[in-house]
C-alpha cells in the first residue's frame, strides 16, 4: 500500500510538499522525508501527532522513547511504528512538530491510499515554496517585530496609571477565610 501526504505550513503561503511513501514505512522514514525535503538537520525532538478532523492531536508518535510510565496510554516510537499501524483512511490529518520549543509545526493530510501499489523509497512528488525555518531566532522575532524585552515600570500597567486613582475600598480584605461570611 501506497500512502501520499500533503504537507503545509501556517507560517509560509506557498509552501506545499507532497510525500509518496510505502505503507509499511515506519514514521521514522516520514520524519527523514520530511527533513530532506524541507533541508533541516535531524537534531530536534520532533513528533508526529494523529489528530482528530479539527486538528486536536490525539495520539503522538515520538522520536525517542519518553518512557511512558502510564499503563492506560499506548506509546509509540517512530522507528518501531510503521505508517499502516496507525493510519488507514484517506483524510486522516497529522502534525508533525518540527520546533518543539516554540511549538512550530506542520499539518499532513493523508490524501490518497493505494491500496495494491508498493514503493521501495519515499518520493517527492510536488515542492513548492520554502520550507519554514526550522528554529525561531527569538532576538531576530523581537526586531520583526519592532519591539525589545526592556522590561521598565510601565510593563505590568499603563503609563497613565496614578494610585491616586485606585479605590482601595472596593477590595475587601478579610483575615480568615476568604469563603466565610
Amino acid at each position: 500500500m501506497v500512502f501520499t501526504f500533503t504537507v503545509i505550513s501556517d507560517e509560509v503561503d506557498d509552501f506545499v510538499r507532497e510525500i509518496r511513501i510505502d505503507g509499511n514505512a515506519t514514521f521514522q522514514d516520514l520524519h527523514k522525508t520530511i527533513l530532506s525535503t524541507c533541508g533541516y538537520p535531524d537534531d530536534q525532538m520532533t513528533s508526529f501527532f494523529i489528530c482528530s478532523e479539527r486538528w486536536e492531536k490525539e495520539q503522538e508518535i515520538t522520536l525517542e522513547d519518553m518512557g511512558n510510565t502510564n499503563a492506560d496510554e499506548d506509546s509509540y516510537v517512530m522507528r518501531n511504528t510503521r505508517l499502516d499501524e496507525l493510519l488507514e483512511d484517506e483524510g486522516q490529518r497529522l502534525i508533525y512538530i518540527f520546533d518543539p520549543m516554540a511549538e512550530r509545526c506542520l499539518f499532513m493530510e493523508l490524501t490518497q491510499v493505494e491500496f495494491s501499489k508498493n514503493l521501495k523509497a519515499p518520493k517527492i512528488t510536488r515542492k513548492s515554496g520554502e520550507a519554514p525555518k526550522q528554529l525561531v531566532d527569538f532576538d531576530d522575532a523581537m526586531k520583526n517585530m519592532g519591539g525589545s524585552m526592556d522590561l521598565d515600570e510601565n510593563f505590568y500597567g499603563s503609563e497613565d496609571f496614578s494610585e491616586d486613582e485606585f479605590d482601595p475600598e472596593g477590595f475587601e480584605f478579610t483575615d480568615g477565610n476568604p469563603f466565610e461570611d
